[in-house]
C-alpha cells in the first residue's frame, strides 16, 4: 500500500511540474487565446481607408479579428452575390456593406438584423448619423443599418458669375426651385456659358434621385414635377436635357458650359482633373428639397454566428474613430455627424470646409425604402420621363407615382 501511495504522489507531483512548465512556456512565448474571425463583405477600395479601419479595429480587440471578403465594385453583381448567400441561410458573412437602396429588400426578407436594441444599449441615437443614410435603412419602424460612407446630390454654381447676395442665399439653402430657375435664366450666357442649369433627366436611376429632390422627398409631387418640366422645356437647360445622365451633366459643367448643375461631389474633383474651369470659380449649395443620399451602409447578417462581434465592428466603423480613418485615409464623407467638425477630417476634404456643402449634409433624404426597390424605381422613372417628354399629363403622372410609392 505504501508503495502504491508513494507512486501516486510521485505521479501527481510530476504532472504538476509538467503543467507548471507548460504554463510557463505559454506565458514566456507570448501565446494568446485565438480570436474569433469576423467576415466583412465589402467592395474593393482603391484607397488605404478600409484596410486602415480594419487594422485599427483588430488592434483594439482581444476577442475578434476581421477578415475582409473583397467584393466586386459592380453594384448589381455584388447584390446578386450577397443575395445568393443570404437566401441559402449562409453565415459566410457577418457584416454586409450594402448600397443604400438594398436595405428595404434585405430587411423585408429577414436577411439583416435590427440594430435598435444594440444602439440603445450603447447610447447611440439615429440623430448622431447622416439622416439620409439612416432613413435608407429604416424599415417597418426598425433601424437596420449604420452608415459606411454617404454620398449626396448637391448644387454646383459658378461663384465667379453669381452675385455675392445670390451666392449667400444659395449656400444657406434658403431658396426655391423657382428661384433657381430664375437665377439660371438671369445668369445664362455670362462668363462664356451656354446653359443656365444642367441636371439628370435621362431615363435611369439618376432621374429618381433628381425627382426625389425636386419633390422634397415625394411630399410635393405636383409642384416638384411641374418645375422639373418647366426647366426641361425651357431654353435654360441643354436642348437634349431628357438624355442627360450624370456624366453629361459633369462634362457640361466642368467645361464651362453651364452656370448651375445638380450632380454628386465627385464632380468637384473632376473640375481639378479635367475641367476648363478651376475649383476657385465654383461653389456648392444644398438643394431646395433636400439632397438624395447615395453611398453605402452596414448591416449584420441575421444568420451570423457572431452577432455581438459583428455589432462591435459596425459600431467601430460607423462612429468617430472609424469614420475619421475613412475620411482622412480615403477622402470619404463621414456618416457620423460629430466627425464633420474634426480638424484633421476638414483638412483632408476640401468640400467639408465649404458652408454650402456642410448645409447640404444636414438635409439628406432617402429614395423609397421598399422590398421591391428595382421594380418601384423603374416604374417611377417611366412615369416621370413620359411626363417630361410630353406624353403624359401632370395629374396622371402624380397618380401613377403615388401608386408606385404605395407598393
Amino acid at each position: 500500500m505504501k508503495k502504491i501511495l508513494t507512486g501516486m504522489l510521485i505521479a501527481i507531483s510530476t504532472m504538476g511540474m509538467v503543467f507548471a512548465q507548460g504554463a510557463g512556456e505559454t506565458a514566456s512565448s507570448g501565446m494568446t487565446p485565438k480570436k474569433t474571425v469576423l467576415k466583412l463583405a465589402v467592395q474593393a477600395d482603391s484607397t488605404p481607408a478600409t484596410q486602415s479601419v480594419i487594422d485599427a479595429f483588430n488592434a483594439s480587440q482581444d476577442t475578434y479579428t476581421v477578415q475582409w471578403v473583397d467584393m466586386t465594385n459592380d453594384s448589381n453583381a455584388m447584390r446578386e452575390q450577397l443575395l445568393t448567400s443570404l437566401k441559402s441561410g449562409s453565415s459566410d458573412y457577418d457584416v454586409l456593406s450594402m448600397d443604400v437602396v438594398w436595405a428595404g429588400e434585405f430587411a423585408a426578407s429577414g436577411y439583416i438584423e435590427p440594430l435598435d436594441v444594440r444602439m440603445k444599449n450603447d447610447g447611440l441615437k439615429v440623430s448622431q448619423f447622416n439622416a439620409g443614410s439612416m432613413a435608407s435603412g429604416s424599415y417597418n419602424a426598425k433601424q437596420y443599418v449604420l452608415p459606411f460612407f454617404p454620398d449626396l446630390g448637391v448644387l454646383f454654381f459658378r461663384s465667379d458669375i453669381v452675385s455675392t447676395s445670390d451666392a449667400e442665399k444659395l449656400r444657406s439653402g434658403n431658396y426655391t426651385w423657382q428661384d433657381l430657375a430664375d437665377m439660371a435664366a438671369m445668369y445664362q450666357g455670362q462668363g462664356g456659358t451656354k446653359d443656365g442649369f444642367a441636371f439628370e433627366a435621362k431615363l435611369g436611376e439618376g432621374l429618381i434621385c433628381t425627382a426625389n429632390e425636386f419633390t422634397s422627398n415625394w411630399k410635393d409631387l405636383s409642384g416638384g414635377l411641374a418645375i422639373m418640366k418647366q426647366l426641361a422645356d425651357s431654353s435654360v437647360t441643354p436642348a437634349d436635357t431628357l438624355n442627360y445622365a450624370g456624366g453629361d451633366v459633369n462634362n457640361n459643367f466642368i467645361k464651362g458650359n453651364s452656370v448651375f448643375s445638380r450632380n454628386w461631389p465627385y464632380q468637384f474633383g473632376q473640375i481639378k482633373v479635367n475641367g476648363t474651369i478651376s475649383q476657385d470659380q465654383v461653389d456648392i449649395a444644398p438643394l431646395p428639397g433636400g439632397s438624395t443620399v447615395g453611398g453605402w451602409i452596414l448591416g449584420i447578417n441575421a444568420q451570423s454566428k457572431h452577432k455581438d462581434g459583428a455589432w462591435q465592428l459596425i459600431k467601430f466603423i460607423a462612429t468617430e474613430k472609424g469614420q475619421k480613418l475613412m475620411s482622412t485615409n480615403g477622402g470619404y464623407l463621414p456618416g457620423y455627424n460629430a466627425t464633420l467638425t474634426d480638424p484633421e477630417v476638414l483638412a483632408a476634404n476640401l468640400l467639408l470646409s465649404k458652408e454650402g456643402f456642410k448645409n447640404a449634409l444636414k438635409h439628406t433624404i432617402a429614395r423609397p425604402v421598399t422590398p421591391t426597390y428595382s421594380k418601384v424605381s423603374d416604374e417611377i422613372q417611366q412615369s416621370i420621363h413620359k411626363y417630361l417628354s410630353g406624353s403624359a399629363s401632370l395629374d396622371d403622372t402624380v397618380k401613377a407615382v403615388q401608386g408606385d410609392l404605395a407598393e
